[in-house]
């Protein structure tokens, strides 16, 4: 019936016009291997059969192992193959689309079971070309916003079973001279359960001591800071940063070339120093551009737990020039008003802390709300915002698995400690032998 029907048989000729363009719509290639050239049917029913296998491995990976599918999306060459597989089958789609509509003989079909058929096969020429050429379109962009962001530096192995990335939150400001890293953290990863522990510091501490090796433990071997003692105007935490990259970027000569800055390198040698751990690699957050990436994912929700003006200045101990607070409650926040939430030094009656503690729970919220179906839908918005907002010397061959860890991280209960008063009574003067007894405990 389906390849040598009797074309007079106009019942027969309908029913065979639906069937066909059913099998179309389900199974591209169908029709071609039943009722017409039966080598671009099988050749289409291998692709599509190849997709199937594909995706349903990735999905039973994506709980067993979430490391393996993801190298392959976060690795460029991987995305230029998926790229080309997902263009070839749009172009695939329009073929098929064609020879299913001839094998149609739709002159032979009723009047209305020809529209009826027609839009099936429209229907399916949007889903498939439209799904590849989308894809393959996505498959670019992040190919393009990896390239640019993720380097080929170098690969550094576990330490102690675990990769602690150092996360950096900075902010140029108006009349500041160079960028402050204002939010300083350590984000550490079970390497075979993604169990993570962020260790928080703040930016005020003080004595800070670095990392035997470093080259400056030379310059400063009682600590940065001691007895205010530093070549910048304020001797704190993420005043290192700005100190070594304006002044003295010769004492990390092979920065550029590992991806990072003398600056950062200072900072990753001062936190080793400060928390007793190696760390591995660097992620550093442009807030302005953070903003933007906030602002393309849509929102994000927090839990505001107390007024948090929008702008202001204080005036003899009173905070004057507020027109617009962020109200407590659940809030859907843009990018402006986020970075006010993390920014802000105003408003909250533990000062600082709070800020540091506000600027966390932004992170975690971000995390936890970039789900599937926001990145479908504003992908390229994502990816363009995010390849301004991130600055990393994590290797691309690398990515995959530190995304696969913290896939797995998002479903457990993390461990989160912040040095700060009461767990710290000093940051001017801290213990750090106590503070490195304390990692170690977390860690464990």
């Amino acid at each position: 019936m389906l390849r040598d029907p009797d074309p007079l048989n106009v019942p027969l000729m309908t029913r065979r016009a639906w069937w066909l363009a059913v099998l179309h719509l389900l199974i591209p290639g169908a029709p071609q291997a039943l009722a017409g050239n039966r080598r671009l049917g099988r050749f289409a029913l291998g692709v599509w059969l190849a997709f199937w296998i594909a995706a349903l491995a990735g999905v039973v990976l994506w709980f067993l192992l979430p490391q393996v599918p993801l190298t392959v999306f976060t690795n460029v060459v991987g995305l230029t193959v998926l790229q080309v597989l997902l263009g070839g089958w749009a172009v695939l789609e329009v073929v098929l689309t064609v020879s299913t509509f001839r094998l149609l003989r739709l002159v032979r079909v009723r009047p209305v079971a020809r529209v009826g058929t027609a839009l099936l096969l429209v229907v399916g020429l949007v889903i498939g070309v439209g799904g590849g050429a989308w894809g393959a379109y996505a498959a670019g962009i992040a190919r393009g916003t990896i390239g640019s962001v993720f380097g080929s530096g170098r690969y550094a192995l576990p330490e102690n079973g675990r990769y602690n990335i150092l996360l950096l939150g900075g902010d140029a400001g108006p009349g500041r001279l160079g960028l402050r890293p204002d939010s300083i953290s350590v984000v550490s990863l079970d390497a075979l359960t993604g169990k993570m522990v962020q260790l928080g510091l703040p930016r005020e501490m003080n004595d800070i001591p670095f990392a035997p090796g470093s080259p400056m433990l030379k310059k400063y071997p009682n600590g940065y800071g001691h007895a205010d003692h530093c070549d910048v105007d304020v001797c704190q935490l993420n005043s290192i940063y700005t100190e070594v990259q304006l002044k003295y970027p010769g004492l990390y000569p092979d920065a550029t070339k590992q991806f990072s800055k003398p600056g950062i390198e200072a900072t990753r040698d001062a936190v080793e120093g400060a928390l007793g751990i190696r760390i591995q690699y660097y992620v550093l957050v442009d807030m302005e551009s953070f903003g933007r990436l906030i602002d393309a994912m849509g929102g994000v929700t927090v839990d505001v737990k107390q007024r948090i003006p929008i702008g202001g200045h204080m005036v003899n101990g009173t905070l004057t020039g507020v027109k617009v607070w962020i109200e407590p409650g659940r809030k859907r926040l843009n990018g402006n008003r986020a970075l006010w939430y993390a920014r802000s030094r105003y408003g909250d009656a533990q000062g600082d802390y709070g800020r540091m503690a506000r600027q966390r729970e932004l992170e975690t919220a971000m995390l936890h709300q970039m789900n599937p179906i926001t990145l479908l839908t504003r992908f390229d918005k994502i990816a363009k915002a995010g390849a301004l907002a991130v600055d990393t010397d994590i290797p691309q061959g690398l990515l995959g698995e530190i995304a696969g860890l913290a896939v797995k991280a998002r479903t457990q209960k993390e461990t989160t400690i912040e040095f700060v008063p009461p767990r710290v009574q000093d940051v001017l003067h801290p213990d750090w032998t106590a503070i490195h007894r304390t990692v170690q405990a977390a860690l464990r």
